[in-house]
């Protein structure tokens, strides 16, 4: 079904935001200013009790919003395409989570590229978990979350934690996840004209700069599309149908499904990648609704 006149008119004001940003960056522009400038689009004045801890070296917030209890937390792996964002940029989205969950949410600095390739995310990811069961949370009373490169990064970290013996979290949910470094899948060609965001060069190029000239772009930990997924927790994905990389969740469920995980699937008609960064819309609304659902479900 079409969205409402409303949504869509909401929706190209998200988009003008975007290019608004996108738009303006130049051959001269820094990648420091790029950073700068992602962690501005996203900022919102939206509060709850927010702790700064160090997990290592990583700056970390733990965030607790109205009515949510830290007896089960979220692990939140935030999206940029492995080189921009932050726990500033995403605390709005992790705010809102941590609302519709009821629940802590942990959102962590790991480490970027090109100064820190793959699989240094990786490795923090592994770290961060490893640090949130320290604190005395049962691996059940935890779960993943991730947009974007995190929402890779997550399965990542899942698949990292389970070569370690580490017991999986409770649950996984992925929002418009990057899963597939060589941007393989048939929705690169027939969403790259509604999809303002994430064309397949510049996928090709995020995913060189995180890898390396010598990156192997079919490693399980890189694509997760590739990997032995038997074992992972239940997930739920939300991506919307008007991203090029649309298909990397529907491979990745698949070959999930073929390895007996529990995976669900929902596709937000004409809505853009990672589309839950943009809070007026019908659809995210309606997304972390579903999300809250499905965490609280998991957890009982």
């Amino acid at each position: 079904m079409p969205i409402t006149n409303e949504e869509s008119a909401r929706l190209q004001a998200a988009k003008n935001r975007i290019r608004d940003v996108f738009g303006g960056w130049t051959r001269e522009t820094t990648l420091a200013e790029m950073r700068s400038d992602f962690d501005r689009m996203l900022a919102s004045e939206r509060t709850a009790s927010i702790e700064p801890v160090q997990i290592g070296a990583m700056s970390a917030d733990r965030i607790v919003a109205d009515g949510a209890t830290r007896d089960r937390a979220v692990l939140y792996f935030h999206g940029g395409g492995y080189q921009m964002g932050s726990r500033l940029s995403h605390r709005d989205l992790m705010i809102r989570l941590s609302e519709t969950s009821t629940a802590e949410v942990v959102g962590f600095d790991y480490r970027l590229a090109p100064e820190h390739r793959f699989p240094a995310a990786v490795e923090d990811g592994v770290a961060a978990y490893r640090w949130l069961i320290d604190t005395g949370l049962p691996a059940s009373a935890i779960a993943f979350a991730g947009d974007s490169a995190g929402g890779g990064l997550a399965v990542a970290t899942l698949l990292s934690a389970r070569s370690a013996d580490l017991p999986m979290p409770g649950a996984a949910v992925l929002l418009s996840p990057w899963l597939d470094m060589e941007a393989t899948g048939e929705t690169y060609q027939s969403r790259a004209a509604v999809d303002p965001m994430t064309q397949r060069d510049k996928i090709l190029l995020m995913a060189r700069t995180y890898l390396g000239r010598a990156g192997d772009h079919r490693d399980p930990l890189a694509s997760p599309v590739h990997a032995d997924l038997a074992g992972l927790p239940p997930m739920l994905i939300h991506v919307g149908d008007h991203e090029t990389i649309l298909d990397d969740s529907r491979v990745f469920a698949a070959r999930a499904r073929a390895a007996d995980v529990s995976v669900t699937v929902s596709v937000f008609e004409e809505m853009i990648h990672h589309f839950q960064v943009f809070p007026d819309l019908d659809a995210t609304r309606r997304s972390m609704a579903e999300i809250g659902a499905f965490l609280r479900e998991k957890w009982r």
